[in-house]
C-alpha cells in the first residue's frame, strides 16, 4: 500500500516562511511527477507546484518567485519551500504523486492527508 506521509504546516506571519515536506511510502516501479495543491475554505482544490523526474516545473500564478519546489535525490521526497506568505496562502496542502507500480502498470495517483498552513496578518 502506497501513501504520502507530510510535514512542515503550522502557523506563520504574514511575510515569514514555511517549509514543507512528503514522503512516498510503499513500493512504487517509478514516480514520474510529485507536487503540491492546497484547498482554501469555501474554495476548489488547485495546483499550486508540480515537478517531473526530468526536472520540468508548473507553478501557480500565484506563488511564483514566492514558492520553490524540489525532489529528493531518491525522487521519493517533495519539498515545498514558502517565501513571501501572504494571508492568502492560507490554505490545506496536499501532496500529490503519480505513480506506476510495476512497468505493466497503466499508472495512479495517490494524495496526502492534508497539511494545514495558516497565514495571520
Amino acid at each position: 500500500q502506497v501513501q504520502l506521509v507530510e510535514s512542515g504546516g503550522g502557523l506563520v506571519q504574514a511575510g515569514g516562511s514555511l517549509e514543507l515536506a512528503c514522503e512516498f511510502s510503499g513500493t512504487a516501479f517509478s514516480i514520474p511527477a510529485m507536487g503540491w495543491y492546497r484547498q482554501a475554505p469555501g474554495k476548489q482544490r488547485e495546483l499550486v507546484a508540480q515537478i517531473n523526474n526530468g526536472g520540468g516545473i508548473n507553478y501557480a500564478d500565484s506563488v511564483k518567485g514566492r514558492f520553490t519546489i524540489s525532489r529528493g535525490y531518491t525522487k521519493t521526497t517533495v519539498y515545498l519551500q514558502m517565501n513571501s506568505l501572504k494571508d492568502e496562502d492560507t490554505a490545506v496542502y496536499y501532496c500529490h504523486a503519480y505513480y506506476y507500480s510495476d512497468y505493466t502498470s497503466t499508472g495512479d495517483e495517490v494524495w496526502g492527508q492534508g497539511t494545514l498552513v495558516t497565514v495571520s496578518s
